[in-house]
């Protein structure tokens, strides 16, 4: 068909001039070789539009066969091409565009050439197919059409401009193969374009090739290397090769300085930064306003602003843009200087300068920061005013702002305002909402964010996912968690560490190390390289549960890996050690501490004065407390209560009223050194002394409430329950917010005492506050019944415990059953004894010495024997074996003097709740919010 159609071409003048007028009335009738004949008569005569009327089935075997046979007559390929390319049902494959961009380029229409090749280009990124391909297919059209080669070299320029740099590396190396090398401009485009994707040594590598076939580099070529060099983080080669260009004769130019200084002000040395300036002087090469916005740029970044400002001041012959002041005042704003920010805004105003969104957006964030949102808000009202729109990086700093502040429906409000205002959120703003709220603790409302974010088509990205399994993570909804962890999986966005170790973080903080394991595996088996946040994260997890040696086994790990441990890794491993009872081996790992030459910070010395003070070792407490300060490190309020609350816990009732006595004086004078606490003789608490003294500076340290219970705690265990309950009564009328620790002291005292009565009417008091009693109160209660000879009613509030939701615990146990023991009913203690264990508690040396006691003051000496025939099985050195070994003697001896007096011993453990505000995890706390 095609045959004929092409045969009619060669038809004699007056035949053609007979066959070209014709009647578009008839056009319907014509056959389908005749048709093709008609339309290739009118292409050559360029009568496109009267070829467009002809009724055409576009197909590729068409097109194809039309562009080959009108090879030579580019006008008329071209027309036909526009006509199938504009084509309603039809679109050229790639193989009619490799026939086109030949015969555009042999022609020398460049311009289309160009436009066909990028549409080429396109087409072969928007269906995947391999350059390999499309390279084949160029490659057969040019041998079959015989042309030149020049459309090699366009379409490398056009895969290097489009980023596409495996394509274009792909055509650069096969070009070789069909006789044409690449043109200057091309190779310059291709380096640029992978500078631009950070292959900065393939850049080299490259740069190298062409060299190597010949092509002479330019001024452009040169400067490009050296902003791959410099990029890459090798400014000293790139001196050197800045030589060799001078010595080949090429003469650096103001681009070329500039790729050098950047390379300087990326690696922080402003030194060398400004040597680059001196020798663009020496060389007679004047610097231009971009010279001085890198210099100012490096300065910012190191956040030396008083120097950016000295240098802009220095540079006065250079005329300072919108840009630059932008770069200054967005350093002021990044350090919360917003003085001196709003100064430099009012000095480029009066200069005749405009203010720009960029520059009020840098003024909106740097508000935030400070946390003056309302200063924040009127910048936001003065973009209006000046003609600018704010956009969704303006709403999203501002709405950052409130979530930070903790004003969740400020920042909704704004949220919506937003959207009303024709500013869509993107993926940035949903997930500080979703922050946000992970923050506060709204999971619920943090879900709903997520499916409005999915419903608008707004695609989740690695921060959300990571955000939203925190939030899960966090509340204990693992199941959730784990289903949320299995998409993103299979979404493929666990490739990161930061993913990973989220994850890990959750599980760890949960004390779920099985779990973490697994997806420690995981993370190896995908090839995600686990980073030194990795091992801290799992080092702790272990610490936490007290499984040290495994904590130990991911030190050495990290150290195979050649990542030193931190100091964060030794606290851990602190509390670890002492957490598992293995406090003979801390001593050691702080000599390796000092030998590494890692320096204690407050959390080491927190955990180890904690560690120490539980375990009533003071002396070494206070060791450390001096080694602490000799440092010059200043103890927070947390490590004071450590050692205040240790005291009390274990009777030093007098040293432990001097501390915090001394403690409230000095903070609330606001002395810089706790050193007095040694020598104060101080002893007596006073209650009102210490209400006048604390004051707001302890927000920045601990919240007040931690101080007035230690002060209320105080005043109990001197015995000033009175003054306790004058100081309460005084709080309370403050503003005071009692917690359930307040209470516990309250109603432990009152109920050894002996005043139930007012034990239980404090009780009730927490119940209309809406403050939930825990077991530990419940527990002081019982105490105080059994104490009273009120052990039917022990009980009975004892069986009402599970109803409350409450679950008893082995001090509940271990005071009904001394109860019991006190009134000789040594058969329903020893039945107690049997449900504890029942109920999964494992009965304490308390458990066993009240039996014992009991049984001997009962006279039945049988039956503590055969107690302490069982606690002979345990292990030497804990502390039922050493019970064992002490009693034994004196029950074989019927010494019930002694046995009473070693039960009394061991009773102490019943007395007071504890304080732990001074725990490891609350130092760490402590120390990072200073």
């Amino acid at each position: 068909m095609l045959k004929y159609c092409f045969r009619n071409l060669f038809l004699s003048p007056r035949r053609l001039r007979r066959c070209i007028h014709w009647s578009a009335t008839h056009e319907t009738k014509l056959t389908s070789p005749e048709l093709l004949s008609r339309l290739c008569r009118l292409l050559i005569l360029r009568r496109f539009d009267t070829a467009a009327k002809l009724p055409i089935k576009f197909s590729d075997d068409i097109i194809i066969g039309i562009l080959h046979n009108l090879r030579l007559n580019p006008d008329a390929c071209l027309g036909f091409f526009r006509l199938a390319h504009n084509h309603q049902k039809y679109r050229p494959s790639f193989k009619c565009y490799c026939r086109i961009v030949h015969i555009l380029s042999r022609a020398r229409l460049f311009d289309e050439t160009r436009l066909y090749l990028n549409e080429l280009v396109d087409t072969c990124a928007n269906t995947q197919l391999p350059i390999c391909v499309v390279w084949s297919e160029l490659v057969r059209v040019y041998r079959e059409f015989s042309f030149s080669p020049t459309v090699f070299d366009m379409i490398l320029k056009v895969f290097a401009e489009k980023g596409l740099v495996n394509e274009a590396l792909y055509v650069f190396d096969n070009m070789g193969k069909c006789g044409r090398s690449p043109s200057l401009r091309s190779c310059n485009s291709l380096l640029s374009s992978l500078v631009k994707d950070s292959q900065y040594d393939m850049t080299v590598n490259v740069y190298n090739q062409i060299v190597r076939i010949g092509i002479t580099p330019d001024i452009f070529m040169c400067s490009i290397l050296v902003n791959a060099y410099c990029k890459g983080g090798r400014v000293g080669k790139a001196v050197t090769f800045i030589k060799e260009m001078e010595y080949l004769g090429l003469e650096p130019n103001v681009v070329t300085y500039h790729g050098l200084m950047n390379g300087y002000v990326n690696q922080g040395d402003m030194i060398g930064a400004k040597g680059v300036l001196t020798l663009m002087a020496e060389k007679g090469i004047a610097g231009n306003t971009i010279t001085l916005t890198i210099l100012v740029k490096g300065y910012c970044k190191q956040y030396n602003l008083r120097e950016a400002e000295h240098l802009l001041c220095e540079m006065k012959e250079l005329t300072a843009d919108t840009h630059l002041y932008g770069i200054l005042i967005d350093g002021y704003c990044q350090m919360g200087k917003m003085d001196d920010a709003v100064r430099i805004r009012d000095y480029m105003l009066g200069s005749g300068l405009k203010m720009n969104l960029v520059i009020c957006n840098s003024l909106v964030n740097g508000y935030c920061k400070i946390g003056q949102l309302n200063l924040a808000e009127s910048i936001i009202l003065q973009m209006v005013d000046l003609g600018l729109k704010p956009d969704c990086y303006s709403f999203s700093t501002l709405i950052n702002g409130y979530c930070r502040e903790g004003r969740i429906r400020e920042a909704f409000i704004l949220f919506d305002k937003m959207t009303h205002k024709g500013v869509e959120p993107n993926v940035v703003t949903y997930n500080i909402l979703l922050k946000g709220l992970c923050r506060e603790g709204a999971l619920e409302d943090t879900m709903q964010v997520w499916r409005l974010m999915l419903k608008r088509g707004v695609t989740p990205n690695e921060v959300g996912y990571c955000t939203l399994l925190d939030g899960l993570l966090k509340t204990e909804r693992l199941d959730e968690a784990f289903k949320l962890w299995k998409k993103m999986l299979a979404k493929g966005l666990a490739k990161s560490s930061i993913t990973f170790n989220t994850m890990l973080n959750g599980l760890c903080k949960a004390g779920k190390m099985a779990e973490a394991e697994l997806i420690f595996q995981k993370m190896i088996d995908l090839g995600c390289p686990a980073d030194e946040m990795t091992y801290r994260i799992l080092n702790s997890g272990y610490c936490g549960i007290g499984h040290v040696e495994r904590a130990f086994d991911i030190k050495d790990m990290m150290e195979k890996k050649h990542f030193s441990p931190s100091i964060e890794v030794y606290n851990s491993l602190i509390d670890g050690l002492f957490k598992s009872g293995k406090s003979s081996q801390v001593p050691g790992l702080v000599t390796e501490v000092h030998k590494r030459s890692i320096s204690p910070n407050i959390v080491t010395y927190g955990a180890l004065i904690a560690g120490w003070c539980k375990q009533g070792l003071f002396d070494k407490a206070l060791n450390v407390y001096a080694e602490m300060l000799k440092k010059g490190l200043i103890p927070n309020v947390v490590i004071c209560c450590t050692l205040v609350s240790g005291l009390y816990k274990f009777g030093r009732i007098h040293e432990a009223n001097i501390w915090l006595q001394k403690m409230v004086s000095l903070i609330s004078s606001n002395c810089g050194s706790l050193e007095e606490l040694w020598t104060t003789d101080q002893a007596n608490l006073d209650g009102h002394n210490i209400i006048d003294s604390i004051d707001s500076r302890f927000n920045s340290l601990l919240p007040n409430n931690v101080i007035y219970n230690l002060a209320i705690l105080g005043l109990c265990k001197s015995g000033k329950l009175k003054d306790a309950m004058t100081v309460f009564s005084s709080l309370l009328k403050r503003g005071f917010v009692p917690d359930n620790y307040t209470y516990c002291a309250l109603i432990h005292r009152q109920s050894i005492a002996g005043d139930l009565k007012e034990a239980f009417q404090l009780r009730d008091d927490m119940l209309e506050k809406g403050i939930i009693p825990n077991i530990t109160i419940y527990n002081a209660l019982v105490n105080g019944l059994c104490k009273s000879r009120n052990i039917d009613r022990a009980v009975r509030l004892f069986q009402k415990l599970k109803r409350k939701g409450l679950v008893p615990n082995v001090v509940t146990y271990n005071i009904l059953i001394n109860g019991y023991c006190n009134f000789g009913n040594t058969s329903e203690a020893i039945k107690l004894k049997h449900k504890m264990v029942e109920e999964g508690i494992v009965p304490s040396v308390v458990t066993y010495s009240a039996l014992i006691c009991g049984l001997c003051k009962k006279g039945d000496i049988e039956k503590a024997f055969e107690l302490l025939d069982y606690i002979s099985n345990f292990d030497e050195g804990t502390e039922l074996r050493t019970y064992h070994d002490m009693a034994l003697n004196h029950v074989r001896s019927r010494d019930i003097e002694k046995i009473i007096e070693l039960h009394g011993t061991l009773q102490s453990k019943l007395r007071g709740p504890s304080i732990e505000y001074a725990s490891e995890d609350e130092s760490m706390e402590s120390s990072r919010c200073e």
